[in-house]
């Protein structure tokens, strides 16, 4: 199925076996190659050398430092696919998890990770400015 596929299927149809499935094979592929950078990133960062000039150890230790910030961001992410995954497996994805409304399958097909439905999530993000500017 492709993505226009999926969004002409009728609103009766929405999180069936097929949709379903289409977001299964669609996080799976997000999950590989996710992982392929992570370890391609791990293996840069063991193979980094740490000697020489020290402009080149100040150089090499900050583009170190910004590789591992980068590996803790695509770890949350492959976290967040392995919930998704899981919210599949317990027919729960695709359901927003405060209202228990559709999150609607454009929003999938765009982020893949989504547990709120639009208006939850901006309900959420006006809770936390309210709360920032407190």
């Amino acid at each position: 199925m492709t993505p226009e596929e999926l969004l002409a299927q009728p609103e009766s149809a929405y999180m069936n076996e097929a949709q379903r499935d289409f977001f299964r094979q669609l996080l799976l592929g997000q999950r590989g190659e996710l992982q392929r950078l992570i370890d391609e990133q791990v293996e840069d960062l063991r193979s980094m050398d740490a000697h020489g000039d020290p402009a080149d150890v100040g150089n090499a230790e900050q583009q170190r430092q910004w590789q591992l910030r980068q590996l803790e961001r695509e770890k949350k992410l492959l976290d967040k696919i392995d919930e998704a995954l899981e919210r599949l497996a317990r027919d729960e994805y695709g359901w927003c998890e405060e209202t228990g409304e559709p999150i609607g399958l454009a929003r999938l097909l765009l982020r893949p990770t989504a547990t709120l439905s639009v208006e939850a999530k901006e309900r959420q993000e006006q809770r936390e400015r309210h709360m920032q500017s407190s």
